[in-house]
C-alpha cells in the first residue's frame, strides 16, 4: 500500500506579521546590543575574520584571539604571504583548524585571482575556501551591507520557534525552509538588513536560548507560535507542583494507595 502523503505547509509570514516581528526586534536591538568590534567595521577581511572564528566557538572566547590575529594579519595580503605554520601559531588555542586553513587559502585565492577583493554577491562569496551559505550572507550584509538573508544555529533557532514550532532546524528540508522564511522576513534595504541579521543572532544568543528561553524578556512573544505552548506547559508543570506540595505525606513504611477514577 502506497503511503499517504502529507499537504506541503504553508510557511508563508503574512506582511503585517513580518512588519510586526521587525519593529518589536529591532528596537530590542537599539536597547539591548553587545559592543563586539566586529560591529564597528565594515571591512570584508575583518568581517570574514570574525565569522569564521565565531562558528563554534562563544563571542567571549573569540575576543581576544580576534584582536590578536588582527594585529598579526592585518589585511588579507599579510595573511595571504604567512607561511602555514605563523597562521596555525595565531589560530591555537580557538580549535577546529579547517577554519584557519580554509581562511589562508582563502586569502591567497582572493590575492592573486581577484586583486585582492572579497566578493560582495552571496552566490560568488560561496566560491571561496570554507564559505558555506551562512558565511556569504553574513560577508555580504555585515561587510556591503547587501539584502541578503543568513541562518546561523540561533537565527534557526529563533525563527523555528516564532514561525514553525512543528520543523526540525537541524534537517535538511527544515533547514531550507528556515532560509524561507529568513528572506520573507528581510526588510526592504541593504542597511537595514545589517540591523535585522544583527538583531536576530544576538536575540537567539542572549535571550531565545536552546536549553531555556528567555520568554519573560523577550520582544518577540506577541508573535511566537512557541511561547502559548511553553506558557501551557509551564502552567501544567505548576499545577503538578502544587498537587504535589497540597498532597498529604506518606507514612514512613507505607506505600499510598493509588485510585483510579
Amino acid at each position: 500500500m502506497a503511503k499517504r502523503r502529507l499537504p506541503p505547509i504553508d510557511l508563508t509570514v503574512a506582511p503585517d506579521a513580518a512588519t510586526a516581528f521587525r519593529r518589536r526586534l529591532h528596537a530590542w536591538f537599539k536597547k539591548h546590543s553587545r559592543d563586539l568590534p566586529w560591529r564597528k567595521t565594515r571591512d570584508p577581511y575583518r568581517i570574514l575574520v570574525s565569522e569564521l572564528m565565531l562558528q563554534q566557538t562563544q563571542v567571549s572566547r573569540v575576543l581576544d584571539f580576534y584582536r590578536r590575529f588582527l594585529d598579526r594579519f592585518p589585511d588579507l595580503y599579510s595573511l595571504a604571504d604567512a607561511r602555514p605554520k605563523k597562521v596555525m601559531e595565531a589560530w591555537e588555542g580557538l580549535g577546529y583548524y579547517a577554519r584557519a586553513r580554509n581562511l589562508h587559502a582563502l586569502a591567497k585565492h582572493v590575492t592573486t585571482e581577484q586583486d585582492g577583493v572579497i566578493p560582495s554577491e552571496p552566490i560568488a562569496l560561496r566560491e571561496l575556501p570554507g564559505v558555506g551559505a551562512y558565511t556569504a550572507g553574513a560577508v555580504a550584509s555585515f561587510a556591503y551591507e547587501k539584502r541578503a538573508a543568513l541562518v546561523d544555529t540561533n537565527v534557526a533557532r529563533v525563527l523555528q520557534r516564532v514561525f514553525a514550532p512543528h520543523l526540525h532546524p537541524k534537517s535538511g528540508p527544515g533547514l531550507k525552509q528556515l532560509w524561507l522564511i529568513a528572506e520573507q522576513l528581510l526588510p526592504r534595504t541593504g542597511k537595514t538588513t545589517w540591523t535585522h541579521n544583527q538583531a536576530l543572532m544576538e536575540l537567539g544568543a542572549l535571550v531565545c536560548t536552546a536549553r531555556v528561553p528567555r520568554c519573560g524578556i523577550c520582544p518577540v512573544t506577541a508573535g511566537c507560535a512557541t511561547f502559548p505552548l511553553l506558557e501551557a506547559a509551564g502552567e501544567a508543570a505548576a499545577v503538578q507542583s502544587a498537587a504535589k506540595a497540597d498532597a498529604p505525606p506518606t507514612p514512613k513504611g507505607k506505600r499510598r494507595a493509588i485510585t483510579r477514577g
